[in-house]
């Protein structure tokens, strides 16, 4: 539960909350959770991706209440989700079928339902067909705006060739409490090599996975989700942090690794640590990150370079080391490379040009990195925060953190676990198809959203 939730639901908090006119956030559902509801699965067409893939996460599923006059039909009970199989969807007519089915789903969705749209992604080749399918990003981006509850949209582009065990993964993570605070968000699955037959519990078992700023906050939330998903966790931090990073490491059976990632020998030691242990990386997940927030007219160079240097220099330096084949304690084949990236970067945010300059780039470098790490079957990918409830922005004065918190759809702040989950997510082996993407989790803010 959030601070925010904390506050509401005690006693003095509904009584403050209701002389203020401001309403309750809703709880979200968390964790490997489906929805308690039936799953309803709208074919728009004769495929059956989603049906297969649905059939591979182990889960039955009933047919749709589509609409058809000006009274829109209900669902006996609430539904748990609206799943839509949109691929075979490429004139604007054909639209027509996805608003029948979506219009009584979001009037009988349960509290953190979810409804999730597979479709094509545009070709280039097909005027029409390129155009519908930025429609359906409109439509979700609007149907997660418009779903009360904790209820989530997001939209999953399928590439061609995807096979069902290429959308375990997505679908998975997508229909569990895991994606909490993903909402109205699209991103794109392409074939991933050997397909999953099913969604893992445990699917980083026997793998090492790297986290660095993990003594605290989201890196310590990363730290305990990987470790809860089978990882071996190997926590970095600065030496200041050394006791509360002994801690988390202790606490997920891992170990602690003290290191300033701007030194020229990070990558290296970091390497070295993993080598005396007989093993490679699976994941390298880049957390750290400060902030040194001024207006530009206040931002000397030294201001600016150490931002620049913490979040995204420091993170080239080390990847560059840990990617040379000949390293020994590199990167494993089909490794993951996770960055943090964050909602400022993506929109800008007022006194953070040194900070969007460095989580933009974040995204601008596993973009470029995807495409040339392919043939090695490592992927690289970033997600992009927004308001998450931290001892960071427990600082903000009171007002604005309020509004930060209810700037989305979802009305409150994320916590560390979603960004967490979200990064397990895209460590997982069955998620080789999603690469060079940048996942916000933001709970759809207004900023960059």
């Amino acid at each position: 539960m959030s601070a925010l939730e904390k506050a509401f639901y005690s006693p003095v908090g509904r009584k403050v909350a209701a002389k203020a006119g401001l309403h309750e956030p809703p709880r979200l559902r968390r964790g490997r959770e489906f929805p308690a509801g039936a799953i309803v699965l709208a074919p728009l067409g004769t495929s059956t991706l989603v049906a297969d893939t649905l059939a591979l996460l182990g889960r039955a599923h009933e047919a749709p209440v589509v609409d058809s006059g000006e009274d829109a039909p209900g669902y006996g009970d609430r539904i748990g989700a609206l799943v839509v199989d949109a691929t075979d969807v490429r004139t604007v007519a054909e639209l027509e079928a996805l608003r029948a089915v979506l219009r009584p789903a979001v009037r009988g969705i349960e509290r953190s339902g979810r409804i999730v749209v597979v479709a094509r992604p545009a070709t280039g080749s097909d005027w029409e067909a390129d155009a519908v399918a930025r429609a359906l990003d409109g439509i979700n981006r609007t149907v997660g705006k418009e779903l009360r509850g904790g209820a989530t949209a997001n939209l999953v582009y399928a590439g061609p060739g995807v096979a069902p065990g290429d959308l375990v993964s997505t679908l998975g993570f997508l229909l569990q409490g895991r994606s909490a605070f993903v909402d109205g968000q699209t991103w794109r699955v392409a074939p991933g090599g050997a397909p999953a037959s099913r969604l893992e519990e445990r699917p980083l078992e026997g793998r090492i996975c790297v986290v660095t700023g993990a003594a605290r906050g989201i890196g310590a939330a990363i730290a305990r989700t990987l470790a809860r998903d089978g990882a071996t966790i190997v926590a970095v931090d600065i030496p200041a942090a050394g006791e509360a990073l002994a801690a988390v490491a202790n606490e997920v059976g891992g170990t602690a690794l003290q290191l300033d990632i701007t030194g020229d020998d990070a990558g290296a030691r970091i390497a070295e640590h993993v080598a005396a242990r007989g093993a490679r990386i699976h994941a390298m997940v880049h957390n750290a990150g400060i902030t040194r927030d001024k207006m530009l007219v206040n931002t000397d160079a030294a201001r600016w370079a150490s931002v620049l240097d913490v979040n995204l220099a420091a993170e080239m330096r080390i990847n560059a080391v840990l990617l040379d084949p000949a390293t020994e304690g590199g990167m494993a084949a089909d490794g993951r490379i996770v960055g943090v990236a964050s909602t400022s970067g993506l929109a800008g945010n007022k006194g953070q040009t040194n900070y969007a300059a460095s989580k933009a780039g974040v995204a601008g470098l596993v973009a470029a990195m995807a495409p040339d790490l392919a043939s090695r079957g490592i992927t690289a990918n970033a997600v992009a925060p927004g308001f998450i409830e931290t001892e960071m922005t427990a600082k903000i004065p009171f007002v604005q953190r309020e509004i930060f918190r209810r700037a989305n759809s979802l009305s409150q702040g994320g916590n560390p676990i979603d960004v967490a989950e979200t990064i397990g997510y895209l460590c997982d082996p069955a998620s080789q198809g999603v690469t060079g993407q940048v996942i916000r989790v933001c709970g759809q803010n207004m900023v960059g959203a």
